[in-house]
């Protein structure tokens, strides 16, 4: 299973009037970070992974979070990243965003890989996940 880490700088406008992390800033990182887990799984980044594949995007059909420990203006944190369950056209990703070794966030996002029909532009609508972009998770 490949796992993914990347390294976040905590700055002072993640943070609300107590100092800590304002709870929505961990979804936009481990949005980043499932595009940085793709980019180093597939070799290149969102982007062309879009317009290799043909895809709408990977969006974000469900996500949780379970906080353990605050973060603050000037942490350094890292974020665990990899991909728990593979479906024919979805899959679930795990965050684990450490503090040093303390586990300060757990989160989970559901994810569709989704292509737009040609009869209607505007909308997208699920596709199997294509074989050889699961393998290069193994």
């Amino acid at each position: 299973m490949l796992i993914n880490r990347k390294e976040i700088q905590i700055e002072w406008g993640d943070c609300d009037p107590f100092g800590i992390v304002f709870f929505p800033r961990y979804f936009e990182y481990f949005d980043a970070c499932t595009n940085a887990l793709f980019h180093r799984a597939l070799g290149f980044p969102k982007a062309e992974m879009l317009q290799r594949f043909q895809i709408a995007g990977i969006p974000l059909v469900q996500a949780s979070a379970n906080f353990f420990a605050p973060s603050s203006f000037g942490d350094v944190v890292s974020v665990e990243s990899c991909v728990t369950q593979w479906g024919k056209s979805s899959f679930t990703v795990q965050h684990r965003l450490m503090r040093g070794q303390t586990l300060a966030v757990e989160g989970f996002e559901k994810r569709v890989w989704t292509v737009r029909p040609g009869s209607d532009p505007s909308k997208a609508v699920s596709q199997a996940i294509p074989p050889e972009v699961i393998a290069k998770f193994s």
